[in-house]
Formats: C-alpha cells, sequence, structure tokens
C-alpha cells in the first residue's frame, strides 16, 4: 500500500502551556518513533498546506471562523480561554489551517490516484468543533472540512467517518446529524465529556458506548456488532477516520483499557471495509492521544495497519 504521511511543524505554532495534555510533543512524539522504527523511510512524506476560506466556510459559517480569529491574542499577551480546558493563542488559527489544508491534501492525493490511503499528523484536533462551537481543544472540524471537499470537488456521494477516540465526536455529529449521505461510527468512553449526542437520534449516527475498564475484547464485538452492518448498508464511497488513541490503556484522559493491537485491529477492520466498497480509499487524522509512548506506538500500529503490513 501506499501511504502518504502528511503533516506540518507550524502545527506546534498552537501551545496552550506546558501544563497542557494536548501539547505539540504529540506529532514530534509519533515522527520519532516512526524513525526508530524505520517504518517513516517506507512512507510518502508531504507538508500540509493552509486551507482556503472557501474550504472552511462549507462546514463553519464565517461569522464563527472570524470571531476565533478575533479572540486571538498579541504576541505575547495572555492566552484566552475559549472553553473550560481549551484556550487560543497568536498563532491558533495558523495551525488549525495547516491540521485542516493536511486532510483537503490528503483528500487530494487519494482521489487523483496518487495514495491508497493517508495519515494526517496534525493538531489541533478537531472532532469536537461544532458548526458554531469550538470545544474540547479542537477549533475547526478538520475531518468535515475534508469530506466537503471530496462531495464538493470530486463528486463523492456517500462518506462514512470512524471515530475511536476515547471521547465522543459530537462535532461530527452536530454537523452530519441530518444528512444521510454522511454515516458517523463514533466508540467512546459514556458516560464522560463532551456529555451531549452519545443518544442518537439519527438513524445516520452511529453510536457504540463503551464503559469504563472495557477491554479490547469488548470493544471489538461492540464494534463489529454495530459499525459493520451499518457500514454494509451505506456502502460509502470514501472513508475518513478521527483517529484518537487515548483510549489506551495507558492513557490518562480515559478509561478504557485499549491496547496498540486493538488500535491495529479496528484499522483492519476499517481497511477490508474500504476494500470491498470505497476502492480502498481512507484518509486518517490524528484526534486525542495524550500519554505520549502509547500514543506514538498506537499511531505506529494505526500506519502499519494502513500500510497493509
Amino acid at each position: 500500500m501506499i501511504t502518504s504521511y502528511i503533516s506540518h511543524s507550524e502545527c506546534s505554532f498552537h501551545d496552550m502551556g506546558p501544563w497542557h495534555p494536548e501539547s505539540p510533543h504529540r506529532i514530534s512524539s509519533i515522527n520519532q518513533q516512526l524513525e526508530r522504527s524505520g517504518l517513516a523511510q517506507e512512507l510518502m512524506h508531504y507538508s500540509a498546506r493552509l486551507v482556503t476560506d472557501e474550504q472552511i466556510y462549507r462546514v463553519h459559517p464565517k461569522a464563527h471562523v472570524r470571531s476565533l480569529e478575533l479572540s486571538q491574542p498579541d504576541e505575547g499577551s495572555p492566552l484566552v480561554q475559549i472553553d473550560d480546558d481549551t484556550l487560543i493563542g497568536p498563532k491558533t488559527m495558523h495551525a488549525a489551517a495547516l491540521a485542516s489544508g493536511a486532510v483537503v491534501r490528503g483528500v487530494e492525493q487519494v482521489l487523483k490516484n496518487q495514495a491508497d490511503n493517508v495519515f494526517c499528523a496534525v493538531r489541533p484536533p478537531g472532532h469536537h468543533a461544532e458548526r458554531v462551537e469550538s470545544l474540547g481543544f479542537c477549533f475547526l472540524n478538520n475531518v468535515a472540512i475534508g469530506v466537503e471537499h471530496a462531495r464538493h470537488n470530486f463528486g463523492i456521494k456517500r462518506v462514512a467517518i470512524i471515530d475511536f477516540d476515547v471521547h465522543h465526536g459530537n462535532g461530527t455529529v452536530d454537523i452530519y446529524k441530518n444528512d444521510p449521505d454522511v454515516l458517523v461510527c463514533s466508540s467512546f468512553q459514556h458516560p464522560y465529556f463532551p456529555w451531549r449526542y452519545a443518544d442518537s437520534e439519527w438513524d445516520n449516527i452511529i453510536n457504540t458506548p463503551l464503559d469504563a475498564g472495557c477491554d479490547g475484547l469488548t470493544f471489538r464485538r461492540k464494534v463489529e456488532q454495530s459499525w459493520l452492518p451499518a457500514l454494509q448498508m451505506h456502502r460509502p464511497e470514501m472513508i475518513f477516520i478521527s483517529a484518537g488513541f487515548d483510549a489506551h490503556k495507558d492513557d490518562p484522559m480515559g478509561e478504557v483499557n485499549l491496547t496498540e493491537d486493538d488500535f491495529f485491529w479496528v484499522t483492519k477492520m476499517i481497511m477490508d471495509v474500504a476494500k470491498t466498497y470505497s476502492n480502498g480509499r481512507i484518509v486518517s487524522v490524528l484526534e486525542g492521544g495524550y500519554s505520549l509512548t502509547a500514543l506514538a506506538h498506537s499511531a505506529h500500529r494505526h500506519i502499519e495497519a494502513l500500510k497493509g503490513l
């Protein structure tokens, strides 16, 4: 498999402080692990490009985006609080524009047959960003911006978004809850942040709540039972992954006990679905993962699966 790896050093320009778990070191920890293992040499490496206003406005209203830009403090000024645990700095929206732009570039590579699949190692994450509200470390919904680029520029109709972050992808659900052409499958610890959209009223939203302490076997069984029938019925032309690795047993942000092998397994399962219905088209985007060691090893296994190893 030809796997593209898209990132950018300037994603580190967004920094919420040395105490904050959503740290610039998250991406460097993945890069270091890929280099140590030699897997980095087997990937095609590309730099993210800045997303355009037009691409953002397909998902988020201009007024909302403008309010985020105006919230940014001047260089050297204190960070500005967006919600209880999310802060915006002078270059946050630049980093966010690169994160979303990476997904747009990944979409183009897959749909122009320049890569079989893509992993976007970017931050800030995006799956908590609702249409008109930013929260949970997220400012722009990176995956949704990529989905809309695929739909508007390449004629993709049926899309599946698969989210295995330990936190529910409320932002993605908010954006697509009334769009039957987009299937959203999300596993998450419950009850837990973000405390909304956990009870689905929509046929295209497949929620898979996990109890605290859930192990890998339980996760695999629930995913197979809830996601596979929906994916088989939907027959997506393209699959996006919100790849959060904070359901790992060593992650400080959750209480689900997955291992690197569980992330490998779920990626292989998604690839089987993509091979059957989507011509193998997958764009995966980093979301959570806050133990640097667990994140690095989990992302490595995820990329190994994408690579077909």
